[in-house]
């Protein structure tokens, strides 16, 4: 078993090789340019790969694009740009959990294709006639379809757009929040503070108001609006 696999790691490299041998300077630099263009949310855009492929698939294609536009092998200004944007692209997917994040709203996306073509169905008697012959096979060869694919593509892009809109406003939100209770952590030292400080220097006057003197300092003046008093000292019955 190990021999079998050797043997075709051996003979996936021969045809790497072979393949590089035959790339030309300006098929690198169109791929360098494919990888600049894709959608930053899809990783297997990056990887030009379809939603259904499997771990296996991808480590497969990233070790070929890798190579193909690798800032030593590639004269393109942004080469290494490339390479870092499909480095990134392979850990996401081989990430259990942005994988099933990102298939969930491919999946997301098919349903609502679906749901739409329904629809059209409805309305297109003779499509649903042969629908209803082929016993979901007329579906199915149109989700195989090119149509299928570039419309899929671009509501996976809508609803990637949408979600991670989402988080960014539940960020903001977040860090708004924790922006104000910092600053009402900040005014609550302030303020004790500053009463500390106030305290300590009616200590420090004591002998100065003598006998007559009042027995507690006055409370500061708050900020609060709702609070606007200064506390008369207490004197000495």
């Amino acid at each position: 078993m190990g021999d079998t696999r050797s043997s075709a790691t051996a003979y996936d490299d021969l045809l790497l090789k072979s393949f590089f041998a035959e790339v030309s300077e300006v098929e690198r630099d169109n791929e360098v340019a494919r990888i600049l263009s894709c959608f930053k949310l899809n990783p297997f855009e990056y990887l030009n790969l379809p939603f259904e492929a499997s771990p296996e698939d991808l480590k497969k294609q990233y070790r070929k694009l890798s190579l193909l536009v690798h800032p030593d092998k590639c004269k393109h200004p942004q080469a290494k740009e490339a390479f870092a944007a499909l480095a990134k692209a392979q850990k996401l997917l081989l990430d259990e959990q942005e994988r099933d994040y990102v298939l969930a709203q491919v999946n997301a996306a098919k349903e609502e294709l679906r749901a739409k073509r329904k629809k059209q169905l409805k309305k297109d008697t003779a499509s649903k006639i042969k629908s209803m012959v082929d016993e979901g096979k007329y579906d199915q060869q149109y989700e195989w379809s090119e149509e299928f694919q570039q419309e899929l593509k671009l509501k996976v892009r809508e609803i990637l757009t949408d979600q991670e809109w989402r988080r960014r406003k539940m960020q903001m939100r977040i860090s708004e929040e924790e922006g104000r209770l910092k600053k009402d952590e900040e005014e609550q030292k302030e303020m004790w503070k500053r009463k500390r400080e106030h305290e300590e220097q009616w200590e420090g006057t004591r002998e100065k108001r003598g006998k007559k003197g009042e027995i507690r300092p006055p409370k500061l003046k708050t900020e609060d609006p709702n609070k606007s008093y200064v506390q008369r000292p207490v004197k000495r019955g």
